[in-house]
């Protein structure tokens, strides 16, 4: 039996599929900061630990549940150890990094199959509460396949075209489901030496999605 979610509130409970040390972590923060509890999910369990501590220190209750996106198993299992330790799931945020060399498969694996199963294990309890956010953040470049495809940009593209579907499919049942497109390099200094954007300036988006922009199918943050 799915465990129920609470009530679209201040205070709930998010899962970060794919969390790191940029945007997972600003995300976290984010959320955090208005009550939240924090489950991060990723495969490498000293990263995680690592961004525990680090929120644990700001006052931020988090806990890790490592995980392969890859392995449908073990990523459902981990959302769902994590819905029992917090007493289920209010925001499913995923957005998975690749570090092997991209191909087709493996990319279509990991950008929609991967968020297909994670959405698949909190869906149902959501439904039932009629309250709950699934957001899946890419490249903006998921927007349109322009020359040259790459194999990250065809993944990418097809995963933000089924989360933008599934938004209008959830339309009246109290399930937000977005899109958030990045159109900007997280911490790679410009020619002036700045980063063209900080995950701090990103992460707001995720809140205003899950908060007072529900009727969004997609948003683009541009730098």
């Amino acid at each position: 039996m799915d465990t129920p979610i609470r009530l679209l509130s201040s205070v709930g409970f998010i899962a970060i599929v794919g969390a790191g040390p940029q945007l997972g972590l600003a995300i976290a923060r984010t959320f955090g900061s208005q009550g939240f509890d924090v489950a991060l999910i990723s495969r490498n369990r000293d990263k995680l630990d690592g961004l525990v501590t680090t929120l644990t220190a700001e006052g931020i209750t988090a806990a890790a549940f490592p995980a392969d996106v890859l392995d449908r198993h073990g990523l459902t299992q981990a959302l769902k150890e994590a819905a029992t330790r917090f007493g289920g799931i209010d925001v499913l945020e995923y957005s998975p990094a690749e570090t092997e060399p991209p191909y087709v498969r493996r990319q279509i694996a990991l950008r929609l199959h991967g968020a297909v199963t994670a959405t698949e294990a909190v869906l149902p309890a959501m439904r039932e509460a009629g309250a709950g956010t699934l957001l899946f953040t890419t490249d903006a470049r998921s927007r349109a396949l322009q020359p040259p495809i790459t194999d990250i940009n065809a993944a990418m593209t097809d995963l933000r075209a089924w989360a933008v579907d599934l938004h209008e499919q959830l339309a009246g049942t109290g399930v937000q489901a977005a899109h958030i497109g990045i159109d900007a390099t997280i911490g790679t200094p410009t020619f002036y030496g700045q980063p063209r954007a900080t995950a701090d300036q990103i992460s707001p988006v995720h809140w205003e999605l899950h908060t007072t922009h529900r009727d969004q199918a997609e948003r683009i943050f541009r730098a």
